[in-house]
């Protein structure tokens, strides 16, 4: 009889991981976990400047849906996690620019329309592009596309729109495109006597004003009236004629014809101004435009910088690839128009032209949190009726 002998593997006993490591472990999934819901889902974001308001006020802190639109992938791989141009709390910059990608944007859910606030990277920080706006935004600095310097406006024209605005409205296709509720414009609000700007202004949420004491439009300041130049909706405005010592409540808009500084496009071919603007084809990929002076002053820098054209060359009114003129150009992408809801403090594509569709980061969906920078008492730094407030 013969005995087989059956030999047991002897046990191993897991070697347990120390605390530091745990902790490593721990603290690498939660920033894998939050980069990839940062790309994929939604990003938060702070208003820092007052050209939203009053739809966004300074120190709204936001939700941003990268779903609705479809979230693009990253272009510029080489940087820190969870930082955007500078490593937190520094001037250093979080990446390298050694490797530059494709860029793909993943199925949305919704294509932007008119109407909706959108987060974009701002396309004037393009390395060649910058320098020439300086005088509309003096903090540019050159970045890749994807981590250009986050904007937030409302997209008033979409790709294939004709835009125009007169007298301060938008017109879109020929038809008056409908108000943001809280839209703020500039008013002149005469006085017969100095006011209380605590109780009168701040109070009825009016943050941005300033005494006006000399004539500077005959239309408006007739007889050399005292007032107050004020950035406000146009219901506040309405409700400050209530006012005993108020005379009158008059929008200020720019006379159409008077031709307007650093507006884009920066050209003498055209006298438009914020208040009255265009007519301009919004472009859309597969339209073809002639290659006008006016088109070029228009167009040239976006055929030169996001259209993936090469030896690309403008002189003076003419367009050039390659060295031969273009009669005519058919776009590679969707571009759109965006406006600031405070259309008298906004620097927006009236100053700086198109946003490309490869800009769009995502839609703005709801404010989580509202903090005011300039609060009357400590317990009102919170803005507790704006949490939750979804936006419109």
């Amino acid at each position: 009889m013969s005995v087989t002998e059956t030999l047991s593997k002897p046990e191993i006993t897991p070697r347990k991981k120390s605390a530091f490591r745990e902790w490593l472990d721990s603290i690498l999934f939660a920033v894998t976990a939050a980069v990839l819901i940062r790309w994929l889902f939604f990003s938060a974001f702070v208003i820092p400047t007052p050209s939203m308001e009053n739809t966004l006020l300074v120190g709204d802190y936001l939700f941003v849906s990268r779903l609705h639109y479809g979230t693009t992938t990253p272009v510029t791989p080489l940087q820190v996690p969870l930082t955007h141009q500078t490593i937190w709390g520094t001037s250093i910059p979080s990446y390298l620019d050694w490797i530059q990608l494709p860029q793909f944007r993943l199925p949305g859910f919704s294509e932007v329309k008119n109407g909706d606030v959108v987060v974009f990277y701002l396309p004037v920080e393009h390395p060649e592009m910058y320098q020439r706006y300086s005088n509309v935004l003096p903090d540019l600095h050159p970045h890749p596309t994807d981590l250009r310097s986050n904007y937030i406006k409302r997209c008033v024209g979409i790709a294939g729109d004709k835009l125009e605005i007169r007298g301060g409205q938008v017109y879109v296709n020929g038809r008056p495109q409908a108000l943001p509720p809280r839209m703020q414009n500039e008013y002149f609000v005469a006085v017969t006597t100095a006011v209380n700007e605590e109780n009168v202004f701040r109070k009825n949420g009016i943050t941005d004003y300033a005494q006006f004491t000399e004539t500077f439009d005959d239309s408006i300041t007739a007889n050399d009236q005292m007032g107050y130049i004020v950035k406000t909706t146009a219901a506040l405005a309405e409700k400050l004629k209530s006012y005993d010592f108020v005379k009158q409540v008059q929008p200020m808009f720019m006379e159409k014809g008077l031709k307007e500084p650093y507006l884009f496009p920066r050209t003498d071919l055209l006298n438009w101004n914020k208040d009255n603007y265009g007519p301009v084809a919004v472009p859309e990929k597969g339209m073809t435009v002639p290659m006008s002076p006016a088109n070029v002053a228009l167009y040239g820098d976006i055929i030169r910088f996001f259209e993936g054209n090469a030896n690309v060359a403008l002189d003076g009114d003419r367009i050039t690839i390659d060295g031969r003129a273009l009669a005519s150009y058919t776009f590679k992408q969707d571009y759109y128009f965006m406006m600031g809801d405070n259309r008298h403090d906004s620097a927006d594509s009236r100053y700086w032209g198109f946003v490309p569709k490869d800009h769009i980061v995502g839609k703005a969906v709801f404010v989580w949190m509202s903090i005011d920078p300039n609060p009357t008492s400590f317990f009102s730094k919170i803005r507790w009726d704006r949490i939750f407030r979804v936006i419109h």
